[in-house]
């Protein structure tokens, strides 16, 4: 590998890091914003089932099954955004390692 291709993927490496970056700062408004929605829904489905006379020991699992859709959403939000950490933690390493094989091969 010469030197000018290791420092052209080194480029290309930090480059994906800074749109990775800003995409995670979105998923992460995304994440919080569908935990709000779960968390709101929630409580006024529990309010409203409170209000309609159910038994209180029905009311969290009945409310849970009203919102599950929303769930869903909050869920798969914090999936994706975890996955997004993942991938840029991989490309922090093929950074990391490109940065190696470079200095290596600045000492030969």
């Amino acid at each position: 590998m010469e030197l000018q291709n290791v420092i052209q993927m080194m480029m290309q490496a930090s480059r994906r890091i800074e749109k990775a970056t800003v995409e995670i700062h979105k998923m992460a408004r995304e994440k919080a914003e569908t935990e709000y929605e779960y968390r709101q829904a929630l409580s006024v489905e529990i309010m409203k089932l409170k209000a309609d006379g159910l038994q209180a020991t029905l009311i969290p699992d009945v409310a849970r099954g009203n919102v599950a859709d929303l769930k869903l959403s909050r869920d798969l939000a914090d999936g994706k955004y975890k996955s997004a950490v993942e991938s840029l933690r991989a490309l922090q390493s093929e950074l990391n390692g490109l940065q190696t094989i470079s200095k290596y091969q600045s000492e030969v």
